[in-house]
């Protein structure tokens, strides 16, 4: 097929690529900007929100789904099975969430694969502050990934209680990064 555009995949550390025939191990990660890479996350959260937690779709898809917006998407063999979004709220701050998984790939550490592939991304593109409304069971799993509390506020979103925090990411690492590889390529 000619015209066909895929867009950037990127591989997990530590897995295997597909050079000289090797199978690319699991996940497959995509940074999604385009509609059709979009469907991924979408198909992702209508399995995982809409019908395992009765989301209505309304609620599940927002005005911040779309062009703006970008979607880590994890794939099992060309298959969605993890995302997550975050979108701009304001310079050098975004707003991280949607991050869902579905059932039966639960227990794998792909929620935290997916939010480390989002602040790789936001870092590249030198936002410093992410912001996330998590709700009140998955406390924990952000305060692993170094979010804290912003304020004790418990705030509805949709059917669930939420508390908003907040992690920097240190721009310093990012222009280092930028440097160095600048560096590598001359």
């Amino acid at each position: 097929m000619t015209g066909l555009r895929t867009g950037p995949v990127h591989e997990v550390p530590g897995t295997a690529g597909s050079d000289g025939g090797q199978k690319m191990d699991f996940p497959e990660v995509m940074r999604a900007e385009e509609e059709w890479q979009r469907a991924g996350a979408y198909s992702v959260r209508i399995q995982g929100m809409n019908r395992q937690h009765h989301i209505s779709l309304r609620d599940e898809f927002d005005g911040h789904d779309g062009d703006g917006t970008r979607y880590i998407v994890l794939l099992d063999c060309g298959y969605p099975v993890a995302t997550c979004r975050f979108y701009e709220l304001g310079p050098g701050s975004v707003m991280l969430g949607r991050v869902v998984v579905l059932e039966e790939y639960r227990g794998r550490h792909l929620g935290s694969t997916a939010v480390k592939e989002a602040e790789k991304w936001i870092s590249e593109l030198g936002y410093g502050e992410i912001l996330i409304d998590s709700r009140l069971e998955a406390v924990g799993f952000y305060g692993k990934l170094g979010y804290e509390i912003t304020e004790n506020t418990v705030r509805k979103s949709g059917n669930f209680d939420c508390v908003r925090m907040r992690k920097m990411l240190f721009c310093n690492q990012t222009i280092s990064g930028r440097m160095h590889r600048e560096a590598t390529e001359t």
